[in-house]
Order: structure tokens, then C-alpha cells, then sequence
């Protein structure tokens, strides 16, 4: 999960996730290189968090636990 310190749709995502036992890993986009430019070219230039990134290489932005848990149950199938 590509976040920020101060993102509060970040902080709710990890509460939710933490909550129904989805695991992840957080990467700062203000503290990691080239974190940044990855967000970018998954939302059209621009820097919006949450992103997730599967190991499909498909992303998602913003998204709720429920539809990361539906992407992770596809990638698992």
C-alpha cells in the first residue's frame, strides 16, 4: 500500500484491512524513492493514496477492504 503519514482514507483502509486479517506493506510515497513516481503513473500523474499494487501489476486507488479482499481472492484463484 502506497500512503502518507497524514492520509486519513490511508489510515482508514489500514484499520479496515488490520480489522478482517489482510495483510500488507506500507510504503511512504514523502520518505521512499521513485515511491512516488509509481502512484503517478497508476492515477494519470497524479500522487493519490491509497494505492495498492497486486501482484498482477493491476492497482487499485482509494479502495474499500472489501474490493481489496475480492482482487486478492481473484489473484488467489
Amino acid at each position: 500500500m502506497y500512503s502518507t503519514t497524514w492520509c486519513g482514507y490511508c489510515k482508514r483502509l489500514k484499520r479496515q484491512l488490520d480489522d478482517i486479517g489482510i495483510p500488507y506493506a506500507e510504503i511512504n510515497i514523502e520518505e521512499t524513492p521513485g515511491a512516488a513516481a509509481i502512484v503517478e503513473a497508476a492515477n494519470g500523474g497524479n500522487q493519490t493514496v491509497p494505492t495498492l499494487v497486486f501482484s498482477d501489476g493491476s492497482t487499485l486507488t482509494n479502495p474499500s477492504a472489501v474490493q481489496v479482499r475480492d482482487k486478492l481472492s481473484t489473484l488467489s484463484a
